[in-house]
């Protein structure tokens, strides 16, 4: 697949998730999991600037960020939790060992 042939098929994924933003919340299951996917796995941060800029997403964009992109899940949860407690056990080694 050539370069501009690969640049044509992002930009036409980037404007088809645009154009689901511009109704969403009134998306099919289907198509709220295709935009998931989209910024999860696809979306370059450049992107995701080219649709947070569009005025006729903007709306959708919004709200779709906030229900899927910026809340926080159980996973991420769990992994602080297990964050916190590995510098929890580090802090107390140390204090332990200087002790």
């Amino acid at each position: 697949m050539s370069n501009s042939t690969m640049a044509s098929a992002i930009d036409a994924r980037r404007a088809h998730v645009e154009a689901l933003l511009t109704s969403y919340p009134d998306v099919t299951p289907q198509e709220r999991e295709l935009i998931v996917n989209w910024f999860k796995r696809d979306a370059s941060a450049l992107d995701v600037a080219l649709v947070a800029s569009n005025p006729a997403a903007e709306r959708g964009y919004r709200q779709f960020r906030a229900e899927h992109i910026d809340r926080f899940t159980v996973k991420d949860m769990a992994r602080a939790l297990i964050f916190s407690a590995i510098v929890a056990v580090a802090v107390v080694l140390i204090v332990w060992r200087a002790a």
